[in-house]
C-alpha cells in the first residue's frame, strides 16, 4: 500500500477517524493516498481541503472533466501511475463517452494534446506541460496565450492550481510509494456545491 506505516480503517480511532469517515468511499474505503496520510492526520485534512477546493468546488468554470485531463495530463509528465488510473477513471465517467476519453488519454500518453484538444484547451494542455516539466521558463507570454485563447484570468487560476495540486499529490505518492491496491478507482467527492463534503461515491 505504501513504504510507510499507515492506521487501517477498522484500527482508526480519534481524529484520525472522524477524517476517515468524511473521505470514506463504499464499504469504508479509504483511498491509499489519504491513508498515506494517518500517522499525521492534519496533513490528510489540508490536502483534503486543498482537493476539494482546487478541482471539486462550484466556483469553478473550467469544467471538471477538463480540470481531471490536465490532472492526467501532469500525472502521466510526472509517471505517477496511481493518479493518472484513478483520475482517467473520474475523467471517463463526467465525460461519459468513452470513446472520448480514451482518444484524450492517447494523445495525452503520446505526449501531443493537440490531438485530442484545440483552442483553450490545448493552451491549458500546453501551459500545465510548462508548469509541470520547468515552470521557472514559464512567462507572462504564457498566460498570454491563455488569455488569446478566451480563458479569463479566474480560468486561468483554475488552471493553474489544479496543475500545482497534481504536482503535490503525485509526489505525496511516489515518495511514499503509494499503489492502488485496494482502492476504488474513479470515486471523487460528492456535492461540489458543499466543500465540507468530502464523502467519495
Amino acid at each position: 500500500m505504501t513504504w510507510i506505516a499507515t492506521v487501517p480503517y477498522a484500527e482508526a480511532t480519534g481524529r484520525l477517524k472522524t477524517l476517515y469517515d468524511r473521505v470514506k468511499g463504499p464499504d469504508d474505503n479509504v483511498d491509499n493516498i489519504m491513508m498515506a496520510h494517518s500517522l499525521r492526520p492534519h496533513s490528510m485534512e489540508g490536502h483534503m481541503h486543498l482537493y476539494k477546493y482546487v478541482l471539486h468546488h462550484t466556483g469553478n468554470k473550467v469544467p471538471k472533466w477538463m480540470l481531471e485531463a490536465l490532472g492526467v495530463y501532469v500525472s502521466l509528465i510526472n509517471r505517477c501511475a496511481y493518479c493518472v488510473e484513478h483520475h482517467f477513471q473520474g475523467l471517463r465517467r463526467l465525460l461519459g463517452d468513452d470513446a472520448r476519453a480514451n482518444a484524450i488519454r492517447a494523445a495525452l500518453e503520446a505526449g501531443k494534446p493537440e490531438q485530442a484538444f484545440d483552442g483553450a484547451e490545448l493552451e491549458m494542455c500546453r501551459y500545465a506541460e510548462k508548469l509541470t516539466k520547468d515552470p521557472a521558463a514559464l512567462a507572462e507570454a504564457d498566460i498570454e496565450a491563455m488569455r488569446a485563447a478566451g480563458l479569463d484570468d479566474g480560468r486561468i487560476l483554475e488552471v493553474n492550481q489544479v496543475v500545482s495540486y497534481f504536482c503535490y499529490a503525485n509526489r505525496t505518492v511516489l515518495g511514499l510509494g503509494v499503489n492502488t491496491d485496494g482502492d476504488i478507482l474513479g470515486l471523487s467527492p460528492n456535492e461540489s456545491d458543499d466543500p465540507d463534503n468530502w464523502s467519495h461515491s
